[in-house]
């Protein structure tokens, strides 16, 4: 009858784990002398362990030395009533026996930590852009108040081209203090943006009158009011379709203060007459700046982005010729802030997986933004 364990655990600097577990048991059976006896043990189990990274970068416990310290042995009759060499029985046959009996025991338990640690590096989809899974850089680090894990994450397109991620190392004193009991998992801005360079294909969006309804109506003559010089060029109120594409990988940045995303995109403006084949008026090259904000919903990181400002518009390419382009940057701003920034941010409703390591959850997770200088 096994009684319930009591567990004190240490971490090893620079090796692994250490752990007392207090065993207490009975042990009935019938004694040597007639009847029934029952045994009251109590035991320290003493076993180190080590922390180390598999050749598939996950990390992974071994059991070390495992040792029995008996306790107290307390039987039923009471010691008194057996023989001197009965209770130097007792205590031998404890001492050879219990090793046996629970130190696989600690074996088993470890085997299970290791394969919560397996899940680290399942791939997970990204929608239909591609798979992401997380792995260690670097052996796992023990202080005497926490464990470090650095990991990298493995970004694949759909077609099984893996993303370059930066692989610089934060160094400790740049990053928020280490609070105590709390466990902190830290994402760089360079993830981030790998992570939205591998959803950018998703962001694109033809943009056309009905979906920017209250502001005013993408029409050439909209267009040729705005650009005079276009006017004598363009067919009289006929349709026009804004394709809206990422040119770029996004760049995020974070801050204390706020977070920014800056997305580089092609606008390209066509007309759509019912009658003939969309025809390519021009080709403007966006730059947007845009606020992030940050939720945990479903163990995911989600992202939310509002339009800040356009700092760059500029005419990349026309069937028209040339003109200024800068009468349409109100109106590009606005077009996008209605109907593109929105349909990006179905696209990121989604979320960025985290880690799943060790069945942590991220429901309660605080959220804070700092810059690494």
């Amino acid at each position: 009858d096994l009684h319930p364990l009591v567990i004190s655990l240490m971490l090893s600097p620079g090796s692994g784990l250490f752990m007392a577990i207090l065993v207490q048991m009975s042990i009935a059976g019938k004694s040597f002398i007639g009847g029934t006896t029952e045994l009251a043990v109590a035991a320290n189990l003493m076993v180190g362990s080590w922390l180390w990274q598999d050749t598939a970068g996950i990390p992974r416990f071994s059991a070390g030395s495992c040792r029995i310290a008996p306790v107290s042995v307390k039987p039923n009759p009471p010691s008194s009533m057996l023989p001197k060499v009965m209770s130097k029985f007792l205590d031998s046959t404890l001492q050879k026996v219990l090793p046996g009996l629970l130190c696989p025991a600690v074996d088993a338990v470890l085997n299970l930590v290791n394969a919560k640690f397996s899940t680290l590096a399942a791939e997970i989809p990204l929608g239909t852009s591609g798979t992401l899974k997380y792995a260690l850089l670097n052996p796992p680090l023990m202080s005497d108040t926490f464990i470090e894990l650095d990991l990298k994450t493995i970004f694949c397109q759909k077609e099984g081209k893996e993303v370059d991620l930066p692989t610089d190392q934060l160094s400790l004193a740049s990053l928020p203090p280490k609070r105590d009991a709390v466990t902190q998992l830290i994402l760089s801005a360079g993830f981030l943006s790998a992570e939205l360079s591998i959803l950018q294909e998703s962001f694109s969006l033809n943009i056309s009158n009905n979906m920017v309804l209250g502001l005013l109506p993408l029409v050439t003559t909209m267009l040729g009011a705005l650009i005079p010089e276009l006017s004598g060029v363009l067919p009289p109120s006929q349709p026009v379709v804004i394709e809206m594409r990422e040119a770029k990988a996004p760049v995020t940045t974070i801050a204390p203060d706020k977070s920014f995303v800056q997305l580089f995109s092609t606008a390209e403006f066509w007309v759509s007459p019912s009658d003939a084949a969309p025809e390519s008026l021009f080709i403007l090259d966006v730059h947007s700046s845009l606020d992030v904000e940050f939720a945990i919903a479903e163990e995911r990181l989600r992202l939310s982005l509002a339009l800040r400002s356009l700092p760059r518009v500029a005419l990349a390419s026309s069937s028209l010729g040339t003109f200024e382009e800068l009468p349409l940057k109100g109106v590009l701003a606005d077009i996008i802030h209605v109907a593109y920034v929105p349909s990006i941010n179905r696209v990121l409703r989604r979320g960025v997986p985290l880690p799943d390591l060790l069945g942590i959850t991220y429901q309660r997770a605080n959220i804070s933004g700092f810059q690494v200088g």
